[in-house]
């Protein structure tokens, strides 16, 4: 449903008009949206005022037509996702363009390539790769008058349609990363390390994309805002999370490079941490302590002690300087816009927030990827992604190809953007850290064996448990005790096989408890399936509809359970 806001006499009066008669269910709000449109676009140009009607609207329309002139019902083309609330966070979505778009549009020139468009990308890969999808619009030169209506056509130039874009995504390992992440909130992103290619991306609980597609209305859109679980904030790229234990592997990368630490030395892992002159204890995760261990064993039964000894006398600025190069507290590179920094914590930084100097007690948790520090699941794996190509950036991307339907220009294909970005003097040190790792999982005493006991192919990984709140000094943590939101994180990031990785998964789950219990076998499920695909023949198409029918249903069979 359409107006012409020059052939109506009273603008508002003619939507609330139709909004009443119709039922559309647009709340003042929507109007004022509409109207604020319409001042962005020629007078005797249409503006939409809803989606979607039905056929008894279109009836009932017809009938009062005349009480409403500049008001007319048009069809077009509308984008769908088939797959509902699958891949929302990674794909996006297009909604229609409102003040704001065309506001931009026009300070960038572009106003005139959409004027006989409705959508624009809001989200994700839909928003990123705009000007490839919209294509450009065709147009006629034409003659007017001095009111804009045209007398007569001088010339005209064909549109270009945009182009397909097709992603690196695997339908099969996306749907098994939802499966698996089905009534937690957390996020998973599987990758491939070489290249940067994205397989799956799972931000959990998700969305239906096609609302917006259609005009969300306001009391829609305020239930997702109030929901609780916080569906439209995308869990890989913008949720701030302590990376906890799985940034031990980079921080003994830091030691080895400044001869704070050697792949043997010995170091005695007591019950707790203090530093010189202070009755503060700082804890390890096992109450009596480890007892004597190398960097290995450190890794492997994941030390406190040892990382608080080597935070302790690293000192905050080459922490900083050394986890920047890793790419924390910065942007990844992903080719989505929705993408925080996180936030990786220097005296700088505090002076500014807190208006005080660092401590060095600051620094201990620190050392254990505590304290102020916070990343994104994208940035965590992507610093393991380095660390396993020996300090070689690959940026992390979602697009693939990008092929013209027309054929007359040659398809995009994303290639790999790398840098080195870690130097240092020996690439043993950036071996021997993955080699902690292959102990986590390999290990008798790693913290991963259980989750990854019998697998065929040999993985390397680090667990980590995120310390919501702080506990008393000499209190135990008990989970039953705490509001659930006050639990802590479980997170895993690990890759396979241990010479040449060609697969890297990281995985945050909120508030469930330890890394190694809950989200290790979620990457373990996820690595089977992966090698298990690259054991089998390429599935056809019909193969992979089928199977994503299979596990819609059975998505659709548990949300039954869950209602019931």
């Amino acid at each position: 449903l359409e107006i012409i806001p020059e052939n109506s006499k009273n603008l508002r009066g003619d939507i609330e008009g139709l909004n009443e008669l119709l039922k559309l269910d647009l709340d003042p709000e929507d109007i004022d949206n509409i109207i604020k449109l319409s001042k962005y676009r020629r007078k005797f140009l249409s503006t939409m005022i809803a989606e979607n009607i039905n056929e008894e609207q279109v009836a009932k329309f017809a009938v009062n037509q005349h009480r409403f002139p500049s008001a007319h019902i048009e069809a077009n083309l509308k984008r769908h996702y088939p797959l509902g609330e699958t891949m929302t966070h990674a794909l996006g979505y297009v909604a229609r363009i409102n003040a704001d778009d065309m506001k931009k549009l026009t300070e960038e020139g572009d106003a005139e390539n959409y004027a006989a468009s409705n959508d624009i990308g809001k989200q994700g890969v839909e928003k990123y790769y705009e000007n490839l999808l919209h294509g450009v619009s065709g147009y006629k030169k034409v003659e007017v008058d001095s009111l804009g209506r045209i007398q007569r056509t001088l010339n005209l130039v064909s549109p270009k349609p945009g182009r397909d874009l097709t992603l690196s995504i695997d339908i099969r390992l996306q749907l098994r990363g939802e499966q698996l992440l089905r009534g937690k909130r957390g996020g998973l992103v599987m990758l491939n390390p070489k290249n940067g290619e994205i397989y799956a991306f799972v931000s959990s609980p998700s969305y239906d994309p096609n609302p917006f597609v259609r005009g969300i209305k306001n009391k829609e859109y305020k239930a997702l805002l109030s929901n609780p679980d916080k569906p439209l904030i995308n869990r890989v790229t913008q949720g701030g999370y302590a990376p906890a234990s799985t940034v031990k592997p980079l921080l003994a990368v830091m030691g080895l490079e400044e001869d704070l630490i050697t792949p043997h030395a010995k170091f005695f892992g007591a019950a707790f941490f203090q530093l010189p002159g202070s009755t503060h204890k700082f804890r390890d995760w096992r109450r009596w302590g480890h007892g004597m261990m190398d960097m290995f064993r450190a890794i492997e039964i994941s030390a406190d002690t040892y990382f608080y000894d080597l935070a302790y006398r690293a000192g905050i600025d080459r922490i900083h300087a050394y986890m920047s190069k890793f790419g924390m507290g910065q942007k990844s590179g992903i080719d989505i816009m929705e993408e925080s920094i996180g936030n990786l914590p220097s005296r700088a930084w505090k002076k500014q927030r807190y208006k005080h100097d660092w401590v060095p007690g600051d620094t201990i948790s620190i050392g254990i990827g505590q304290g102020y520090w916070t990343t994104t699941l994208i940035q965590l794996a992507r610093a393991h992604a380095i660390l396993t190509q020996n300090g070689v950036n690959v940026v992390p991307h979602l697009l693939k190809t990008a092929h013209d339907p027309t054929g007359s220009d040659p398809e995009i294909i994303v290639y790999p953007r790398t840098e080195k970005v870690v130097q240092v003097r020996d690439d043993h040190f950036f071996e021997y850290a993955r080699e902690g790792m292959c102990r986590v999982i390999n290990g008798a005493e790693g913290t991963g064996r259980k989750a990854f006991a019998n697998t065929k192919y040999k993985a390397c990984g680090k667990s980590g448990t995120a310390q919501i709140v702080s506990i008393k000094q000499d209190a135990k943590y008990n989970a039953a005790a705490l509001k659930e939101t006050h639990r802590d994180n479980a997170l895993f990031v690990a890759f396979a096989p241990k010479e040449n990785p060609e697969i890297l998964v990281a995985v945050i789950a909120e508030n469930i408890g330890g890394g190694s219990k809950e989200a290790a076998p979620i990457v373990r499920a996820m690595m089977d399936d992966y090698f298990k695909y690259q054991a089998a023949p390429a599935p056809t198409e019909q193969e992979i509809d089928e199977y994503v029918r299979q596990v819609k249903q059975s998505f659709a069979e548990e949300n039954q359970e869950v209602k019931k």
